[in-house]
């Protein structure tokens, strides 16, 4: 074979990352609250006026370790993926598998994926130690098993699907795959967000429906001050996974629902609940399902035009005289890339999320005008959690998808005296 691409392939590609990327910072300008707070930037508050000196030492040595087992596995995990998507490594691998192509990049997927999960094995039981240590879960290790096997092979399924199809489109149109691509995976990532809460969360969890009582009616008359539309609100078996409090918002349209879990549910007083669920409902109410799906389509065709242009750089360089996109063995590169692509984007990404965290925050201690109960939930979230209360700052920058307890108590602060 010989390297087909042109300087009108390369064109289309480049056309595709500027739609995308524009589309992409048009959407996020007009949808995303840059100026959640009213007044400006917030100051952290002291975190001796919310921790005892006790509770910050712990917080502070399962962070150190907890960041030791995820960033080493992050580094190794990046190591693996540069080895076998950059270097011949991959290519060999895929040459050795069976089948015809749409079976070879499914082998090719799985074993990418299999490889990168053993050498970051020992990290994930270390950190598991640590948060058994901790009491951070209960669940055990079959029970762990039983959840990663799931994830590794949703993992796999997801991915495959994802790269027959781009492969596929490569291999029918040679010059004009990005913009097939570009839009079908958009479609797709829509289509997916509206489908997770039916076809994902129940391989993870048992949903029940929340019980009648005071939290229930308290839920519907917040719901009623939002202005949101509530059907129902399900409560997730979470307990047998761990014992941090959360709940979460997933789904638009018909298959909207909001989840508490079940041990907030147990564990926390009426008016601290009260609060995370008018937290969720104001995620609900700004559509911010909608917004990140769209956001996450925007990037994606983006991404299509990068990934385009960075493959057929890549083939001319090498010199390995092949297909570009349409060649099978491009699969460890194209995972290589995406891993590296998911870290490099994380700022943007999680900065975006900050922003909408604290408006729905904002909005939170809006309807329900009350300080306290904010107040001692973050104080409980982070103690459940063992959340270290001052990271650093880079590190919040880069991996924080939520603002720090400090800043979350302060912005109540800021709303309520």
């Amino acid at each position: 074979m010989t390297d087909t691409t042109t300087p009108g392939d390369r064109r289309i590609a480049w056309w595709v990352t500027a739609v995308g990327g524009l589309a992409f910072v048009v959407l996020a300008a007009l949808v995303v609250p840059w100026h959640p707070v009213p007044g400006g930037r917030v100051t952290p508050v002291d975190p001796g006026s919310v921790f005892t000196t006790l509770q910050l030492a712990r917080a502070d040595d399962f962070a150190r370790w907890a960041r030791i087992w995820s960033w080493g596995s992050l580094a190794v995990a990046l190591v693996v993926a540069a080895a076998l998507g950059f270097t011949r490594l991959g290519r060999s691998l895929m040459q050795r598998l069976p089948g015809p192509w749409w079976v070879r990049i499914v082998l090719g997927v799985a074993a990418c994926d299999l490889i990168g999960r053993l050498v970051t094995l020992p990290f994930a039981i270390m950190l598991r130690r640590l948060q058994r240590a901790n009491d951070l879960t209960r669940q055990s290790w079959g029970g762990y098993v039983i959840d990663t096997v799931k994830g590794e092979v949703l993992d796999i399924v997801v991915t495959s699907i994802a790269l027959v199809m781009l492969i596929g489109l490569a291999r029918r149109w040679r010059r004009v795959w990005p913009v097939v691509a570009a839009g079908l995976l958009a479609a797709l990532i829509v289509l997916g967000s509206f489908v997770y809460p039916l076809l994902v969360e129940p391989v993870f969890n048992n949903f029940t429906s929340l019980p009648d009582g005071d939290l229930r009616t308290g839920i519907f008359e917040l719901a009623g001050k939002e202005g949101v539309p509530v059907d129902d609100v399900l409560v997730a078996d979470a307990s047998r996974r761990t014992t941090t409090l959360n709940a979460y918002v997933s789904g638009f349209g018909g298959t909207r629902r909001v989840v508490l879990y079940d041990n907030l549910v147990d564990d926390l007083p009426r008016d601290e609940a009260l609060s995370v669920v008018a937290h969720e409902l104001a995620h609900a109410r700004h559509r911010d399902v909608v917004v990140g799906t769209a956001l996450g389509a925007t990037g994606a065709v983006m991404g299509v035009g990068l990934l385009a242009l960075v493959v057929g750089w890549s083939r001319r360089r090498s010199g390995h005289g092949s297909d570009g996109m349409a060649d099978v063995a491009v699969v460890p590169l194209v995972l290589a890339l995406m891993a590296f692509g998911t870290v490099l984007s994380a700022p943007v990404q999680n900065g975006i999320s900050r922003q909408i965290e604290t408006r729905a925050d904002v909005d939170a201690l809006r309807t329900t005008g009350e300080r306290a109960p904010f107040v001692e939930l973050q104080r409980q979230l982070a103690l459940r959690s063992m959340a270290d209360s001052t990271p650093p700052a880079w590190s919040q920058w880069w991996f924080g998808s939520h603002p720090g307890v400090l800043m979350r108590i302060a912005v109540a602060d800021r709303l309520i005296d």
